[in-house]
C-alpha cells in the first residue's frame, strides 16, 4: 500500500472554540505539512480544489508549485482538479509548470467536483457536468501527448491553429486519475482511457463505492487495458484521522469535534450519514481510534476494494502542533503495518509511471521521524 496525505484546505472555525487561523497562516501550514509528510515517508501529497464554501483551495496549482520547490521526493497530486469548470489549455499549462518545478512528480486526479454552486459561478450549466468533464479530459490528454493540436468541441472555442502548450511536462505526460464518488460516469470514463480510479470513500456506505469500483474494473478489462496497471486509490471519510492509545480515548477526545463539524455541515446530497462518532468508527470510513483499530479498518476496506493508494486527511481545525503529532503517529504506528500486509506495484519497477520523477540527489533520504511533541496518547 502507498499513502497519500490530502488537504482540500478547509478554512473552518474550530466548532467548539470558534478559533480560526488567518488565510496566510493556513496556507503556510499546508506547505509545512507537505514537508513533514515527505520526511515521514509518505508517497504523495494532494491538494484539493473548491470554488464554493469555506475553502482556500481555489488555486491548487499555485499551492502545489510552492510545495514543489519546498520538497524533493514526494509525489504531488490534486484531489480533485475540477476539470469540468476549467479551460483545458490553461490547466495543461499550469500543471505542466508544476510538473517542471517538481521534476516530474505530478499526477493529476480529475473530477466534476461535488459543489454544485461552482457551475453557475463559472457560467456553466450543472446539467452538462459529465459532458464537460469528458470533453475537457480528452483535450487535456491531447495537449499533453501531442504538439500542434487542432481541435473543436461544444464547450470552448476551437483550436483552429496548431497549438502546443508550454511548458511541456517534465518527462512525458503525467498520469491522470479519476475521482469517483456518486456515479458510474467517472468510473466509465477512467475505464475507457485505461486510467486509474480514486474512490472518494467518504460519506456513503462502502458497498455503494464497491459498485462503482466493480464497474470500472469490468469496463477497464472490456476495453482491453493491461490489468496490471488498474491502480485504485481510496479516501478515508470526512473529519480527518485521529489516533490515541485506545479507540475509546480517541472517540472521547475527537468525538465532540467530529460531531460538531458534522452537525454544522448541511450541503444537500453531500452530507455523511455517520452523524455521531460511534457510528462513524463502527461503520463509516473514518480513521479514528487506536493504531490497531485503524490498521484493521484500512485492511478491511482493502479486502473489499483492493486499493493500492490510501489517502488520509488531518483534522485541520485542531491546533497545528496536534495535527503534526497525529500525522507522525500515523506514519510510525499505522503505515508500516499496512504496507507489510498489502503490497502494491504502484510506483514500483513494473509501473510505467515509476520513472517520471528525477532521482533525488544524494543525502535526501527520508529523515528519522522525530519523537512527537504533545502527541495524542
Amino acid at each position: 500500500m502507498k499513502f497519500q496525505l490530502l488537504d482540500i484546505i478547509p478554512h473552518h472555525r474550530h466548532p467548539l472554540t470558534g478559533e480560526r487561523v488567518r488565510p496566510a497562516d493556513r496556507l503556510a501550514q499546508v506547505i509545512e505539512t507537505a514537508q513533514r509528510a515527505e520526511d515521514l515517508g509518505f508517497d504523495s501529497f494532494a491538494v484539493g480544489e473548491r470554488h464554493a464554501g469555506e475553502f482556500l483551495s481555489s488555486s491548487p496549482a499555485t499551492v502545489l508549485a510552492a510545495i514543489a520547490v519546498a520538497t524533493s521526493r514526494i509525489r504531488l497530486h490534486t484531489g480533485v482538479t475540477v476539470l469540468s469548470v476549467l479551460d483545458p489549455v490553461r490547466a495543461a499549462e499550469d500543471y505542466a509548470t508544476v510538473d517542471q518545478l517538481s521534476r516530474g512528480r505530478l499526477e493529476l486526479t480529475i473530477g466534476k467536483g461535488n459543489e454544485v454552486l461552482q457551475y453557475p459561478l463559472f457560467g456553466l450549466d450543472l446539467a452538462d457536468q459529465w459532458d464537460l468533464l469528458a470533453e475537457k479530459h480528452e483535450l487535456l490528454r491531447r495537449l499533453w501527448h501531442e504538439e500542434g493540436v487542432t481541435w473543436s468541441g461544444r464547450f470552448r472555442p476551437p483550436l483552429d491553429q496548431p497549438t502546443t502548450t508550454l511548458p511541456r511536462p517534465f518527462a512525458g505526460p503525467p498520469r491522470i486519475w479519476h475521482g469517483s464518488a456518486t456515479s458510474i460516469a467517472s468510473a466509465a470514463l477512467a475505464a475507457k482511457w485505461g486510467e486509474p480510479l480514486f474512490t472518494a470513500n467518504a460519506i456513503q456506505p462502502r458497498e455503494n463505492y464497491k459498485v462503482l469500483i466493480d464497474h470500472w474494473r469490468e469496463q477497464y478489462a472490456a476495453h482491453g487495458h493491461d490489468p496490471r496497471h488498474a491502480y485504485l486509490g481510496s479516501g478515508s471519510g470526512a473529519g480527518g484521522i485521529f489516533i490515541a492509545d485506545t479507540t475509546q480515548e480517541a472517540k472521547r477526545r475527537f468525538g465532540p469535534v467530529y460531531e460538531a463539524l458534522t452537525a454544522a455541515r448541511d450541503v444537500p446530497g453531500n452530507n455523511t450519514p455517520f452523524r455521531d462518532i460511534d457510528h462513524a468508527v463502527a461503520e463509516g470510513p473514518s480513521l479514528v481510534g487506536s493504531p490497531e483499530q485503524i490498521v484493521d479498518k484500512i485492511l478491511s476496506y482493502h479486502e473489499l476494494y483492493g486499493h493500492d493508494l490510501q489517502s488520509v486527511s488531518l483534522p485541520t481545525v485542531l491546533p497545528f502542533d496536534e495535527q503534526l503529532a497525529v500525522l507522525e503517529r500515523f506514519a510510525l504506528d499505522v503505515v508500516p503495518a499496512v504496507r507489510a500486509a498489502a503490497p502494491t506495484t504502484l510506483w514500483g519497477d513494473s509501473d510505467p509511471y515509476s520513472g517520471r520523477p528525477e532521482a533525488a540527489p544524494p543525502g535526501t533520504e527520508p529523515l528519522t521521524p522525530r519523537t512527537p511533541q504533545g502527541a495524542a496518547s
